[in-house]
Order: structure tokens, then sequence, then C-alpha cells
């Protein structure tokens, strides 16, 4: 079978190989946690000097070399430079593994967009995110254009899924969330919905109540944002159940931004409470 359907997120999220596309910007951390690779294709032009940075043993790895326009019709897409790897991929630790000792989190429901997906771990990563948890329907982190749009951060930022997919094929509706949920709760974190709503508070006025609840009580506050996906947000049910509702003050009559950059506000906004920082 092509390449091509061994990338598409329906492939990936389940089962399968990491499909990554192997570059000499990303060869220091980028795709050391995947490894070991189990085979790789590459053009004649850029097989052996790719190949030979970016593996531990290429002598001993299947590699696969063809014309530049049947890595196309094989991938899908035009590889301009670099080689393709297929890699084991690792094995996502639990929810409670994850978030030992973090403080702030981000919780991504149903993000349909790899963009989005990886611009926002580039922006977990520069603002100390301790960690990033997934939800069942959003798209998969490790999909190789994510992976490019991080700069290989999805690799450095600990990242999960959390909870389950109640309703097969429906994203949006918020099924995840019922234990997901509570489970955050049960650790101990305070959960922030990121939406457009009547009731929202400003992460200012956030930032305020957690220092008044952390003084009154001794203990360290820990939070977990929430981010919905493009056009529909988080759903309804998954909003009803966070403790509160934050909405980014905005000017010019602009109502919002979209969700990578409205969590890069958020992260600086509560970028103190970050364990990496401390």
């Amino acid at each position: 079978e092509p390449i091509s359907l061994l990338m598409e997120e329906k492939w990936l999220a389940a089962m399968g190989p990491l499909i990554a596309q192997m570059e000499e910007r990303h060869r220091a951390t980028a795709y050391a946690p995947a490894r070991p690779a189990t085979s790789a294709l590459a053009s004649q032009s850029t097989a052996g000097t790719s190949l030979a940075h970016l593996l531990d043993d290429p002598d001993s790895l299947p590699v696969f070399i063809a014309p530049r326009d049947e890595l196309a019709r094989l991938t899908g897409f035009e590889l301009t430079r670099g080689a393709l790897g297929a890699f084991r991929r690792p094995a996502l630790p639990s929810v409670a593994d994850v978030l030992e000792g973090a403080r702030l989190v981000a919780v991504l429901e149903d993000i349909t967009n790899h963009t989005n997906v990886g611009a926002i771990f580039r922006s977990a990563a520069a603002m100390g995110v301790d960690a990033v948890l997934a939800s069942p329907a959003c798209y998969d982190p490790l999909y190789r254009r994510a992976v490019r749009v991080s700069m290989g951060t999805v690799f450095q930022v600990p990242w999960t899924r959390i909870g389950e997919l109640d309703v097969p094929n429906h994203p949006g509706e918020g099924t995840w969330s019922a234990e997901g949920i509570d489970q955050l709760h049960e650790l101990g974190f305070t959960c922030a919905a990121m939406a457009l709503s009547d009731d929202s508070i400003t992460p200012d006025e956030l930032a305020g109540l957690l220092t008044e609840r952390e003084t009154a009580t001794g203990t360290p506050a820990k939070l977990a944002l929430l981010f919905g996906t493009e056009g529909e947000g988080l759903a309804p049910a998954t909003i009803d159940r966070c403790d509160y509702t934050v909405r980014i003050p905005m000017a010019h009559g602009v109502d919002s931004l979209n969700v990578a950059a409205s969590s890069a506000v958020a992260f600086y906004a509560f970028r103190h409470l970050s364990q990496l920082r401390r």
C-alpha cells in the first residue's frame, strides 16, 4: 500500500509505525525518542548524507532508494530533502505518570488540524508547560506535519491521551471529559475552559483567584487549561465540567484568536506555575 495511507491520522492513532521525515535540523533531539528505526526511504541524492547523520547504525537498516517522482507517488507529497523513516512508536505513559509533579498542563480536545497541534506543542515548550494531554479524537501529535510545525518539541514535552471515546467517529461531543476531568480533579488540578462565555473571566482574574487559594490553603496551585477545536471550540459538556471559563480580552471588535494563538497567550499568562521554570 502507498505510504501515504500509513500517514493518515486514522491509521496513526490506533496502530502502525511512526512515519517521520528525517531532516538535518532535527537530528539532535526530534527523533531520538522514537528510535530505533525499522526502515528508511530516500531519494538517490539524499540517502547518504541524511541517513549517515540520523541513524545510529545505518549499515544494518533496510534502506529503500527511489527517484523523487516515485517517492512523491508513494508518500503523497513532495519530499524535498531528507528521508522518511519508519520508527517504532513510543508507548504512551499513563495520565498519572505524565502529571507527576506537574502544575501547568494543556488539554487538547478534538483538535483536528495537525498544524495547530504542532503549534500548540511549540508554544507549550517555549512557555514551560509541564505536560500536554490529548483527547482520543485529537489529531496525532506525532503526525509528520505536527512534528515539523512543532520543530520537534512533540518529543520534548511530556504528553499522553486522556479519556475514552465513548461514541466512535463522533468527535466534539466531549464524551472523554466525563472521566477525564474527574481524573484531573482527583489529581488536584483546577480545570479552566478556554471558551467564549458570558460568565468567563480573564487570565489575570483566574491567576489572582489561584494565588488567593494558594495563600489560604498553603497548597501549590495546579492548573489544566482546556482548548477546543477550531470553529466549534470546546464541547458544552466539557465546559460545564470545568471549574472556570476563561476568555482572553480582545480589542478592535475581534472576538477570538485561533487555538494556536490563544494557547500561546494562555501559556504565557500562567507561566509562573510551570515546574520547568522553578
